[in-house]
């Protein structure tokens, strides 16, 4: 079943969609091979949509020095939004995280630092003792903070991760990868768009030291809004950046590049290259019914339909509008139905190929139907099978 489109997104697919007559033919979807990276390992993906434009060995586990700091902020935030944790609530710093080496907050021993404060110390100076602060704060210890970080991590589907520290600092056992980090990156701005302004931000002082964020996109690409940078001799130089132009956003991990120059250009190649050459809309909204299906058993015959979450397509330039949505909805329905329960899937095609599958959900409640309704239709569902 051709599916009608919203009107933002007919704004972009014209007329296509909403004729019954024939389409011309579309020529193939040509999109230039990615720019070639001096990393390791890379990956390029869309915000929204979660297409992956670009990637090379994306999941290889890999050191992600102090990219591990996206996620000890992360499980931080979470405590944040929670109510388990104030902004302003005081820390107070230990000996252990005081000494811990690497890059450094100069937080002072007994000392007590906001939440606040010491979020921007992670974030923006990379400090290793500002993270192990937090995580003795959030947890009791660093190794507690850790079960907390790998128990985020496989919520978020980063199977290739595993957290022994908050700062990154090279362990045996402590490990990730390209696609996990993008997963990581995209959970932070999703869930936790109030306090990802940090990123942006340039430098920050503290105790009397300024210090200026180590991302160098930040200078050099008005686009780019974070993340994070790293560095160990394992790891090599590396970095998980994100840029929004216009209604796009991209997010571009790189793994293992030989400079801080070199893993800015590097990350810069790559948010270029995937924003020149394709671009991303929404199709349909959350909760707004595309189609209807009939219900069998119910107190109603027809149920409306539509998609539980915001339907973001990537395509390459110049042939989004060639998209093709269709629904598949289940042959029987059959009531009690919840909203949100699944009764078909929404499927999008470029030129025979599928980009897009989403479950198609019912956007109100059926209840059964009366014991008479019941009947006739259980002997009209047998008959149909």
């Amino acid at each position: 079943m051709k599916l009608s489109l919203s009107s933002a997104a007919a704004f972009f697919l014209g007329l296509l969609f909403l004729l019954s007559a024939p389409a011309r033919a579309a020529g193939p979807a040509f999109t230039p091979a990615p720019p070639s990276i001096a990393g390791s390992s890379y990956f390029l993906m869309d915000f929204n949509s979660s297409r992956v434009l670009a990637e090379k060995d994306p999941d290889k586990r890999v050191s992600p020095a102090s990219l591990t700091k996206i996620m000890t902020v992360y499980v931080v935030f979470r405590e944040l939004k929670s109510g388990h944790l104030t902004l302003d609530e005081k820390v107070t710093v230990s000996q252990n995280a005081w000494q811990t080496g690497g890059s450094k907050m100069f937080i002072e021993v007994n000392k007590q630092v906001s939440v606040e404060d010491l979020l921007q110390g992670v974030i923006i100076q990379s400090g290793n003792d500002a993270s192990v602060a937090l995580a003795e704060h959030v947890a009791g210890s660093e190794q507690t903070f850790a079960d907390m970080m790998n128990e985020q991590a496989a919520r978020l589907g980063m199977v290739n991760s595993h957290f022994e520290n908050a700062t990154g600092l090279p362990s045996p056992n402590h490990y990730s990868s390209a696609h996990d980090l993008a997963l990581l990156a995209q959970a932070v701005i999703r869930d936790f768009p109030e306090f990802y302004r940090w990123d942006s931000q340039k430098e920050f002082t503290y105790n009397g030291i300024t210090q200026t964020n180590r991302n160098l996109l930040l200078w050099r690409d008005a686009s780019v809004d974070g993340l994070k940078t790293g560095f160990t001799d394992d790891a090599g130089y590396c970095m998980v950046a994100s840029a929004k132009r216009e209604d796009m956003r991209l997010i571009s991990v790189v793994m293992g590049t030989a400079s801080p120059n070199a893993r800015a250009n590097e990350s810069q190649s790559l948010l270029n290259y995937g924003f020149r050459f394709f671009e991303t809309h929404r199709l349909y909204q959350a909760g707004t019914p595309l189609t209807e299906t009939r219900v069998r058993k119910g107190e109603k015959s027809l149920l409306p339909v539509g998609v539980g979450e915001d339907v973001y397509v990537t395509a390459p330039r110049k042939h989004f509008n060639e998209l093709k949505p269709e629904s598949q909805l289940d042959k029987v329905v059959i009531a009690p139905l919840k909203k949100g329960d699944t009764v078909g899937s929404l499927i999008v095609t470029l030129n025979g190929e599928t980009v897009l599958t989403k479950p198609l959900v019912a956007m109100e409640d059926v209840a059964e139907g009366s014991f008479f309704r019941r009947l006739y239709d259980a002997a009209l569902v047998f008959l149909e099978r």
